[in-house]
């Protein structure tokens, strides 16, 4: 579904992302792991074209994403997105939030829009906050807004840039399990992450990057019992810690 061809990207002098290669097959939940500044989240985020890069090539669904004719919006419709920061918007109630894309981009009614909305509710467990503003909302249930929000463009994949980290450790659960239960119904899945028991459980395969590189492309079974990097190896030290 994703490919990655030679990809780089700089910031000025700085090498964010150094000859990325690499690919993501339909339904496949891949975990992105490694430390701070490793280029994670620039990766995950160059996928839809929240990142620009300088050399390279990206394929979702065999759409070459740098041509310039290729038009954005169509491809970042089929593109779920879920922020570190939920990113909700603060002006409207929760079942405005998830109808918008629908109605705006999907070009559903209100009606069928707001159908959809409590449908997605129901997913993710708060069908008793339709009519909340997310301000009234804890932030677990503001992010879990927030996967309804990107299921609500009946997206082919979805992207998630840690979406746990901004959460309080009580919140992190209800979270990740709506995430289990998206990747059991077969959603294909790239996940920015630091929680390595949902790695463990979930990905069929994790990347590790570090310094711009992905240093170790695993099954989840090798890359816990036998890392081969030593850099991967001090991490999964560090963590466990």
């Amino acid at each position: 579904m994703i490919q990655f061809e030679n990809v780089n990207k700089w910031y000025k002098k700085y090498h964010a992302l150094n000859n990325i290669c690499g690919e993501i097959k339909t339904g496949e939940v891949l975990v992105v792991c490694g430390p701070s500044g490793s280029g994670k989240s620039t990766m995950i985020r160059t996928i839809n074209k929240l990142e620009e890069i300088q050399k390279g090539t990206i394929r979702v669904e065999g759409l070459d994403i740098t041509d310039r004719t290729l038009n954005i919006n169509h491809l970042r419709a089929k593109i779920g997105f879920v922020f570190q920061q939920f990113n909700l918007f603060p002006h409207l109630s929760v079942k405005d939030n998830i109808a918008l894309s629908p109605i705006k981009v999907g070009g559903c009614s209100r009606a069928q829009a707001y159908e959809l909305a409590e449908e997605l509710l129901a997913k993710v467990g708060l069908s008793a906050k339709i009519n909340e503003m997310p301000a009234n909302l804890s932030g677990g249930q503001q992010q879990r807004v927030a996967i309804a929000r990107a299921l609500a463009q009946k997206p082919t994949v979805i992207l998630f840039d840690e979406p746990t980290s901004a959460l309080d450790p009580e919140m992190v659960g209800e979270v990740l399990a709506v995430m289990k239960a998206l990747a059991a119904d077969g959603m294909t899945m790239v996940c920015v992450t630091h929680e390595m028991n949902f790695a463990r459980e979930v990905a069929d395969r994790i990347w590790f990057m570090d310094e711009g590189q992905i240093l170790e492309d695993s099954r989840p079974a090798d890359f816990f019992s036998a890392p081969r990097h030593d850099r991967a190896r001090k991490f999964l030290s560090d963590i466990i810690h």
